[in-house]
């Protein structure tokens, strides 16, 4: 499969309201108990019958933002994957940036201007 995608992201205006709301949709577990007020939404928990699924993140983004859908592959490298995806024609957005001491992640668009995120776990 090569690197394989391992989180999803939906950033808005009222991460409140978007928690909210899929947790209403789609049944998910969320937990926003951290300084950010990032909702966690936990692959365990939000499994389908099949065992298939992927955690991801629900919030709000910063004053002015007018928020994303996304998803994250995980890569060995961040700055290195950056750097291809630059030379691939896309343009980064941020990063490397280290988030709360337990990730190292940034954010490109793709030609067609398409945010995708790219992590890598700090052990």
């Amino acid at each position: 499969m090569g690197q394989p995608v391992v989180h999803f992201e939906v950033i808005g205006k009222d991460g409140e309201r978007l928690r909210s709301y899929y947790s209403e949709l789609f049944g998910w577990e969320i937990d926003a108990n951290n300084p950010m007020q990032y909702g966690m939404v936990a692959r365990e928990g939000n499994v389908s019958a099949e065992g298939v699924g992927i955690g991801g993140g629900i919030g709000a983004g910063p004053e002015g933002y007018e928020g994303h859908v996304t998803f994250y592959i995980e890569v060995p490298d961040v700055e290195a994957a950056l750097a291809k995806a630059e030379g691939l024609g896309g343009t980064r957005v941020m990063g490397p940036e280290t988030i709360m001491d337990q990730v190292e992640l940034g954010h490109f668009k793709d030609p067609e201007g398409h945010v995708i995120g790219v992590v890598k776990t700090i052990a």
